[in-house]
């Protein structure tokens, strides 16, 4: 792989408070910012007319923001409401594309309003145990004491 090296070249990008590697192809490097995957960062490259086999370290200032706005506003750029990863919110009922910090809140914002409301779901988190209906009859025993403590010599 060889890569060319301007002057102008960042080997590590600050966007949405994440660092990105600027020698990654850049529909992969901005997969590295929370609740971006590679369908949405193919999507937002090609909104934003950004070569996607261009590297991160390439892109000018004008063509991140460009990339930003897009990811924090993805209505206005036409982007369909089934592409987004919060539709109808439960509280404000809007449809968004949330972010780093903000997807990290709303997640535990969920998870506390399904332990409030006492919903299976809910209580399953509170407990600690699996949620989505995996066996754990013999699974999934890592960290949890098994047996008597002390082993079998505290029993004589």
């Amino acid at each position: 792989m060889s890569l060319m090296m301007t002057s102008e070249f960042q080997h590590i990008l600050r966007v949405l408070n994440t660092n990105i590697d600027g020698k990654r192809k850049s529909m992969f490097a901005l997969c590295k910012i929370t609740g971006v995957g590679k369908r949405f960062s193919n999507l937002i490259c090609k909104k934003a007319e950004v070569d996607v086999n261009r590297r991160a370290g390439t892109l000018s200032n004008e063509e991140i923001e460009k990339l930003v706005a897009i990811i924090s506003n993805p209505r206005q750029f036409k982007v369909p409401d089934w592409f987004v990863n919060r539709q109808k919110d439960i509280v404000t009922g809007k449809t968004t594309h949330v972010v780093v910090n903000h997807l990290i809140g709303k997640c535990r914002e969920d998870i506390e309003r399904l332990k409030k409301i006492r919903a299976h779901r809910g209580i399953r988190h509170y407990w600690g145990v699996r949620v989505r209906g995996q066996h754990t009859k013999t699974t999934g025993r890592k960290g949890k004491t098994v047996g008597m403590p002390g082993g079998a010599s505290a029993a004589k």
